[in-house]
């Protein structure tokens, strides 16, 4: 059975809804464009700009700590550079957040809607060219092989909604867990070439149902419990730039 690229998600502001793309460019030494190029920072957080560094997720709010997030649904315009906020299907707020004013509107926002929880003002914080907000301390992109999420969910023994896990790339049709097999090899994916770099280790981001913000479950405890580590994906950073597409081949290494 040939593995196929079923859906291609960023998600531009760390933390917030992904957003669905039917095709991409991908480069050396970077991400999905626009994925993780935006960040709500704790207020503590320090981050410069001229000199970025890779930080924790605990420098941001995001659903391991912040469930509420996962009730909002965002959408970004990265040719004006306006981000939209909606929940329940009706716009709450909107921002120009590739300038001050707007980002200041969203820090605004976010502030009222996260309450005491939020332990001070959020700032909204964008990453210079070359760097992105991700878990991982080098540009990657996400990768989840949708047969073990199947195979997941027979430990569960329910439902798990794929895009918990956050993930750029969701392919189909290779077995279960054999994207471990591929860590220091090569995947082809449309004309770009991926290096599989990393497991993914699965922290409590996972438990907050993507739909409605609902702490319902412990993915990482099921993965414990069902095969003896937290991992679920690969990480895989581009060699070969080149155009990816919902539908694409995934060619594994040989």
């Amino acid at each position: 059975m040939a593995i196929t690229v079923q859906s291609i998600c960023r998600h531009p502001v760390k933390g917030l809804s992904p957003e669905t793309l039917e095709a991409a460019q991908i480069a050396p030494g970077a991400g999905l464009p626009d994925d993780r190029r935006f960040a709500l920072a704790r207020p503590a957080t320090q981050f410069d700009t001229q000199a970025p560094r890779w930080l924790p997720k605990t420098s941001f709010y995001m659903l391991m700590r912040d469930e509420r997030l996962a009730a909002l649904t965002t959408r970004f315009d990265e040719t004006a550079g306006l981000l939209s906020i909606s929940r329940s299907g009706r716009e709450v707020a909107k921002g120009r957040i590739t300038e001050p004013l707007g980002r200041a509107i969203v820090e605004d926002f976010f502030a009222a809607y996260l309450g005491a929880a939020a332990g001070g003002k959020p700032r909204l914080i964008e990453a210079p060219s070359g760097h992105m907000f991700s878990d991982h301390q080098d540009p990657v992109l996400s990768l989840i092989n949708l047969a073990s999420v199947r195979d997941l969910e027979r430990i569960v023994g329910a439902p798990v909604d794929p895009l918990r896990l956050r993930a750029n790339l969701y392919v189909d049709g290779a077995p279960a867990w054999a994207e471990f097999g591929w860590l220091g090899g090569e995947i082809a994916i449309g004309t770009a070439r991926l290096r599989v770099t990393a497991r993914i280790d699965r922290c409590a981001a996972t438990n907050v149902d993507p739909a409605t913000g609902a702490r319902d479950m412990n993915i990482p405890k099921a993965l414990k419990r069902g095969f003896g580590h937290v991992d679920c994906g690969v990480y895989a950073a581009v060699v070969t730039g080149g155009g990816i597409a919902v539908g694409d081949a995934l060619e594994p290494p040989h």
